[in-house]
């Protein structure tokens, strides 16, 4: 068994030569807050609230909005370690309570991004296994026959059948392509390395859009190594309007699975059209952490596991 020691040196010898690797690229690490005064609107997170200085206060589940708020100030490159939070399962590659390394490369589109955080993978993991890169299209096709772009919503009902899922969901393309990944794609590449890049336009998120051969898509990218998604990045969507319209379709959606509602960042949607054009991604440091360091779970590399904090 490897020593307490021995462990906490390993992941401090991994955050410095992340940080070595930013200092050569240029970038400035800040420290993004915690506690801010709202959550997220996305359905498939839930934020933690929490009473400060009596105020009520989100812990957040990412340090996004609070580093898009530093880009609008003309902050340039900049990357934070953050401590996330989501009221979340506790498994394998789970905690409530996590890290999050995130970054922003000004100038940058999706795939310069894909360049860059397959250069840090390289920079800090002697042994990184070769990454493919595939179109979300070409992926579904590959695995599943189906059209992830074009397919109507009962084809990836019974795709998802076929698979063998079998759970009640909503009726949104977005619920129905996350369970054929679950059921048909996740297990199907367990042994690869894979850039996922252009989702659906139902999984735009933050990412802004774009047509690929006339077909719209969402320019944002999955790093996915041996089935477990360690970093979601995008061409980042710097129209507040649009984003505003996307905050409402995922309130639409938290009232559809009757979950609490949640309002949108204005501070955010406040100076998106002021921040620069740029490309984004967050990665989880500890997921990462494990498979350098030979871990097959994220609770052995948390300087103590949720379950024992």
């Amino acid at each position: 068994m490897v020593s307490t020691r021995a462990r906490l040196e390993a992941l401090d010898t991994l955050r410095t030569s992340i940080r070595r690797y930013f200092k050569k690229q240029g970038l400035v690490e800040v420290q993004a807050p915690m506690a801010c005064q709202f959550g997220t609107t996305d359905p498939a997170l839930h934020s933690v609230a929490v009473e400060l200085a009596g105020q009520r206060r989100y812990l957040q589940t990412s340090p996004e909005f609070a580093l898009k708020r530093l880009l609008a100030q003309n902050s340039g490159d900049i990357y934070a370690f953050a401590t996330a939070f989501r009221d979340d399962e506790v498994g394998q590659w789970h905690s409530p309570e996590f890290t999050l390394l995130e970054w922003y490369r000004l100038g940058f589109d999706h795939h310069q991004l894909m360049d860059d955080v397959e250069a840090l993978i390289r920079h800090c993991w002697d042994e990184a296994p070769a990454i493919e890169r595939i179109s979300h299209a070409d992926l579904y096709r590959e695995i599943t026959g189906v059209d992830s772009h074009a397919s109507s919503l009962d084809q990836l009902k019974a795709a998802a059948s076929q698979f063998g899922f079998c759970g009640d969901l909503d009726e949104h393309r977005g619920s129905w392509l996350d369970a054929l990944w679950v059921a048909a794609i996740e297990p199907a590449i367990q042994t690869r390395a894979l850039l996922v890049y252009d989702f659906t336009v139902e999984q735009a998120a933050l990412a802004r859009l774009g047509s690929v051969d006339g077909q719209p898509v969402a320019h944002r990218f999955e790093l996915v190594i041996h089935g477990v998604e360690l970093a979601n990045g995008f061409w980042e969507l710097t129209d507040a309007k649009e984003q505003a319209r996307r905050f409402e379709s995922d309130r639409s959606i938290r009232k559809d699975r009757g979950l609490e509602d949640v309002l949108p960042d204005s501070r955010l949607l406040g100076c998106l059209d002021q921040m620069p054009s740029c490309a984004g991604v967050a990665l989880g440091f500890e997921r990462l952490a494990a498979m350098i360091l030979g871990y097959d779970q994220l609770a052995s590399v948390q300087a103590l596991a949720w379950e024992d904090a």
